[in-house]
């Protein structure tokens, strides 16, 4: 019994951990999946570096964006689920 309670501060210390830390982060992995999935030929997005535009081709993994001085092809994933979100939100 007492080594049980030895061992009883690290498990908790690991559960507290497990329950602030790694739950929220995998729920927010999976929301940028579902965001990424669910883009479509012209929705306004911005991306993790700070571009503004429309999306104006889609292909599995990457996306072109069309902005104000041209197109940029680049990954799905550098789009920002939460600045997209905003800007949609103010339009």
């Amino acid at each position: 019994m007492e080594q049980i309670s030895q061992f009883l501060p690290f498990i908790l210390m690991f559960v507290v951990i497990y329950l602030f830390m790694i739950v929220p982060q995998q729920k927010k992995a999976k929301k940028e999946k579902e965001f990424e999935s669910s883009l479509k030929v012209g929705d306004k997005i911005v991306t993790k570096s700070g571009f503004h535009g429309k999306i104006a081709e889609l292909a599995e993994t990457t996306v072109v964006i069309e902005t104000m001085s041209g197109k940029l092809k680049m990954e799905k994933s550098a789009i920002s689920l939460d600045m997209s979100a905003a800007l949609n939100k103010k339009a």
